[in-house]
């Protein structure tokens, strides 16, 4: 049932008056406005206009702008009035279903996991235990816990082996539908970009474009570009206003100012009370021993600790990831994500389990941008309950990572048919290849300044789309030498190593110079 504009309109307002209602920023509104009353300038027969004239001039507006505009990013669009909830999580029942089952089936395998090893998912730690991690909080990569018999809950082979298995039981009978023709992996009939649509979205990428990443611009030259680009950049960070820094950064960010300008765009400002929540995080860690904490400690230890790029963030990781299972907070997020956290296993303050089985190791590229563990503990709880993970839940979202298969394969077969197809006979599918990539924003495949320019764009767009095309594009780079391979082997020894490859360059060929 859709809303006419006006309807939505107030129903949209509402809920974001509702939701800023109980927020730290609300209370400062109105602290603010208490103070004014005391300021000669506001007068009792204009009182209401003058104390928006006060805000205005003393930056309180445009914080409470930053905030609603946070707000319009993250939750979406309101539904009917008489649309039931679990409408807002996920309009498709069979998508539903499917988000279902699997989350059953990663809880048996957790609690299987926890019978065999005789471990409880949660226990207070003995005094001594917390006295012990407390000390070595900052140095928690010299452990060496054996973690043999700990396995990872699921690998990212069987999560596409159940996303392979997705279908709409609407098209099982009766005339096949056109969408038949799409010969992917992935079966169910979602609507995805093609390219002029993408060219459109994407339009500040376009070719006549200035943009960080790329060398050799023919229309502007980059070092011309870039010191503008640095100029603009600093008056969007003095100006405060999350729209502005938003539609800078799909241009790309100077290396300077992105951590200032993700933390803008993100609302993220880290006040005392930011900081506090952290440390009340960090004692419960202390306080309570969780399954899911060696699991976290296992997946560092096989990820990041070997990664040239990441290894010196280790203690880092630990740090974040181990504050985020314990984070409720983040349990308002799945009023949008399909997914529904398992109530059993929230236990007071103690968190969400089922949080780090679905948590991709993208924290990591974000240490090279926050030292400051409480700053880069919120930048990627952000990051996650607006993008990342949408990678990990079955959805019919444009950004979900059923979706992102989709249009990477659309992409392949319609602009690569011969590539495509050769590739399908020989038994390489290319998803099998490329939802590694896509499932973990390539974090840990591409070299970290690319990483970090691709990164941008996500947050420029709202959306993750760029990873299904960045995806697509690495297969066009490489078609020369992918037609000549035999197995599924052989591609992926040409695909295994992606650090080298320029991510600008590359998005720019595929969108704007393939023929349509």
């Amino acid at each position: 049932m859709m809303l006419d504009q006006d309807t939505g309109l107030s129903l949209t307002i509402a809920q974001i008056v509702q939701r800023l209602k109980g927020s730290s920023l609300h209370s400062q509104l109105e602290r603010q406005a208490r103070i004014s009353l005391h300021k000669p300038e506001i007068k009792l027969e204009s009182l209401k206009e003058d104390i928006k004239e006060f805000l205005k001039t003393s930056g309180w507006e445009k914080k409470l702008q930053n905030a609603v505009y946070s707000e319009l990013n993250v939750f979406p669009s309101p539904c009917h009035p008489a649309a039931p909830p679990e409408h807002m999580k996920e309009p498709l029942v069979y998508m539903r279903k499917a988000q279902g089952s699997w989350e059953k089936r990663i809880l048996k395998s957790l609690n299987s996991m926890c019978t065999e090893l005789s471990i409880p998912l949660a226990r207070k730690r003995p005094i001594g235990g917390q006295k012990e991690l407390l000390n070595k909080w900052n140095e928690m990569g010299t452990d060496e816990p054996d973690l043999s018999l700990f396995r990872p809950v699921y690998a990212p082979k069987d999560f596409l082996e159940v996303l392979m298995n997705l279908r709409n039981p609407n098209y099982e009978n009766g005339d096949q539908p056109s969408f038949r023709n799409h010969l992917g992996l992935i079966q169910v009939p979602l609507k995805v970009k093609d390219i002029p649509e993408l060219r459109d979205y994407f339009s500040e990428l376009g070719l006549n474009t200035g943009q960080l990443g790329i060398d050799d611009s023919t229309q502007v030259p980059p070092e011309l570009f870039e010191n503008e680009h640095v100029r603009v950049g600093q008056t969007v960070l003095t100006e405060q206003d999350s729209a502005a820094a938003q539609q800078y950064v799909r241009q790309g960010c100077p290396t300077a100012l992105r951590a200032e300008l993700w933390a803008l765009i993100l609302n993220i400002s880290n006040q005392p009370e930011d900081i506090l929540y952290y440390e009340q995080l960090k004692s419960n860690v202390i306080q309570h021993d969780l399954l899911v904490d060696s699991l976290i400690y296992k997946d560092v230890k096989l990820t990041a600790s070997n990664d040239d790029y990441y290894f010196v963030f280790e203690d880092y990781l630990y740090q974040v990831l181990l504050c985020f299972s314990r984070d409720t907070s983040v349990l308002v997020h799945f009023s949008y994500n399909s997914a529904t956290p398992p109530k059993s296993y929230i236990r007071g303050k103690l968190g969400v389990e089922e949080y780090a089985v679905f948590y991709p190791p993208n924290v990591a590229p974000l240490c090279f941008l926050y030292h400051e563990p409480s700053k880069l503990y919120q930048i990627f709880r952000e990051m996650y309950v607006r993008f990342f993970f949408r990678l990990h839940s079955i959805s019919s979202h444009p950004s979900g990572i059923v979706s992102l298969c989709l249009l990477f394969e659309a992409l392949l077969q319609t602009h690569l048919p011969q590539l495509f197809y050769h590739l399908r006979e020989i038994g390489a599918q290319p998803l099998r290849i490329s939802f590694k990539w896509m499932v973990r924003a390539f974090s840990g495949y591409l070299a970290t300044d690319q990483l970090l320019l691709l990164w941008d764009r996500i947050l420029g767009y709202n959306s993750l789309e760029i990873l299904a095309v960045l995806a697509a594009s690495v297969f066009a780079f490489r078609a020369v030498n992918l037609m000549e391979v035999t197995s599924l082997a052989a591609a992926e020894a040409v695909l295994a190593d992606l650090s080298t490859l320029k991510v600008m360059p590359l998005l720019q060929i595929f969108l704007f110079a393939t023929v349509t």
